[in-house]
């Protein structure tokens, strides 16, 4: 040990310097904070859990990396971290395991999905690909061994559910992916096979609540009311269509589907609208001059209109929308006839309908 007296008579002592680049003393400062951590959960009387993200991105060495939570159709920001010579940690802890989303874009709407959940993980994000790789994690194993096939037609999720009921990703993807395919029959009966231990776990929640609007939508049953804004700022009523057999269509000027639709629906207007049927368009778009011109370029001459709300749509809510292009068909009482995402099927039941 090296040091001097100073004029007070104190033993001032020199302690050696030790030069370490930023990213040793990022892993020292979280090394600090999880042990810190630690220590509180202890001193509480819990016990150290949470999880431990190392992650790494492909061809960047410096920035930021943003972490995103998946609630309802959209991705909201939940944490960020500092990327250090190529790599980044987060930690924390979270309620339950639940869909995230990685990204070095901060406004991203798609970013890079995994499950978060109270694991050690380690991340590799290649933004290039737009692609994530996960290991050492129980729940994402799972998650990416089934999520590039849940999308497919024909994919058997009910016998997923059945193999792996306790699963918050089995519910997850009952939600996403699965809710708007099927019938309210079909939904309930796929619920039914959850465990009970999801109970009230967020997904869950979400498929209760969407099943129980559902029960209101069934064939048979009054289309519930709504007032929205016209093309033109006029306020328009669902109930001001009664007599008529209108079409409720629910679609978006972002939305490829949607649009590949249009034409069909053109040649449906043009066909019945002397049959004392029309079309009543609610747009999904988040930007009224995407709505706006969508409308003028697919030339939807009925009535749109839209809140511009995107996904936050009160009214998408209101008819459990989880999948655009969805119509209701209404006969002149504002009875619901049927409900479908494909004009096929709506151009069959308009031909039973009119005989023509």
């Amino acid at each position: 040990m090296t040091g001097v007296w100073d004029e007070d008579g104190l033993f001032v002592v020199f302690l050696p310097v030790v030069l370490i680049n930023t990213y040793t003393v990022m892993r020292i400062l979280h090394l600090v904070l999880g042990l810190a951590v630690a220590g509180l959960l202890a001193s509480c009387g819990g016990k150290e859990s949470g999880y431990v993200i190392e992650g790494t991105v492909d061809g960047l060495s410096d920035g930021m990396v943003y972490m995103k939570q998946y609630t309802d159709k959209e991705f909201m920001d939940a944490d960020s971290a500092e990327v250090v010579d190529g790599h980044f940690i987060f930690r924390g802890v979270c309620r339950e395991p639940m869909a995230y989303g990685l990204t070095t874009k901060k406004d991203d709407r798609r970013p890079a999905v995994f499950f978060l959940a109270n694991e050690r993980m380690e991340v590799t994000l290649d933004e290039t690909s737009g692609s994530i790789s996960v290991t050492g994690s129980e729940v994402n194993d799972f998650y990416f061994a089934n999520s590039g096939k849940v999308g497919d037609d024909g994919f058997d999720m009910d016998s997923l559910v059945a193999a792996n009921p306790s699963s918050a990703v089995c519910a997850y993807f009952i939600m996403k992916d699965y809710s708007w395919r099927c019938d309210y029959a079909q939904l309930k009966s796929i619920r039914g096979k959850l465990d009970k231990s999801l109970d009230g776990s967020f997904y869950v929640k979400q498929i209760d609540a969407y099943l129980a609007r559902l029960a209101a939508l069934q064939v048979g049953a009054t289309a519930p009311d709504f007032t929205l804004p016209d093309a033109e700022g006029r306020e328009v009523s669902l109930s001001s269509f009664r007599g008529k057999y209108v079409l409720v269509d629910f679609w978006a000027g972002w939305c490829p589907d949607c649009r590949k639709a249009n034409p069909s629906l053109v040649k449906l207007h043009d066909k019945y609208k002397d049959d004392n049927f029309t079309i009543l368009g609610v747009s999904l778009d988040r930007s009224r001059e995407q709505w706006l011109g969508a409308i003028k370029k697919d030339g939807l001459t009925w009535t749109n209109v839209s809140d511009v709300k995107g996904w936050h749509s009160e009214v998408a809510a209101l008819y459990a929308i989880r999948w655009i292009p969805t119509s209701y068909l209404l006969d002149p009482d504002g009875t619901i006839v049927m409900v479908s995402s494909d004009v096929d099927d709506i151009a069959g039941k308009l031909e039973e309908l009119f005989r023509r």
